[in-house]
């Protein structure tokens, strides 16, 4: 019994037929890690200027969730040095960085929504990029390692 040619494959070529994985996600995954490496190092510039100055952001409106802006600066803070991490991890292939960098994305997204009154453009902006990379590490799945 001879190979079939999966639908699809060129005449005359066998070819194995398709695995599933979208080209999509995969291209996805590696962009997600640059994507989340970019934004820790934005949410730590972000950080940075609201510890700084306590009025470099001005509050648009009355807003339920008030906290010290310096409070916000020291999230972001922390969350932007831990999301450049796990950004150069997901780089790099590390098999923990993509559980993480759903985790870190998800996290910065309840964040940012958080810190709409402040910003409210950036912070819009920056939630549409953590949906991204949380489908891109969600689809992805990376070929086993072989031995």
């Amino acid at each position: 019994m001879s190979a079939q040619p999966h639908p699809g494959a060129p005449s005359g070529g066998y070819s194995p037929p398709p695995t599933g994985k979208s080209a999509w996600a995969t291209g996805g995954a590696a962009f997600a890690g640059v994507l989340l490496l970019l934004n820790g190092i934005l949410a730590i510039l972000q950080g940075i200027a609201a510890i700084a100055e306590d009025d470099v952001y001005t509050r648009i409106g009355d807003y339920v969730y008030r906290i010290n802006l310096a409070g916000w600066g020291w999230i972001l803070l922390i969350l932007g040095v831990i999301a450049a991490a796990v950004g150069c991890g997901i780089l790099t292939g590390a098999a923990w960085a993509r559980a993480a960098g759903i985790a870190l994305a998800s996290l910065s997204l309840i964040a940012q929504f958080l810190f709409l009154p402040y910003q409210p453009l950036w912070s819009i902006i920056m939630m549409a990029i953590d949906v991204f990379v949380i489908w891109a590490l969600a689809t992805h799945q990376p070929e086993p390692a072989r031995r």
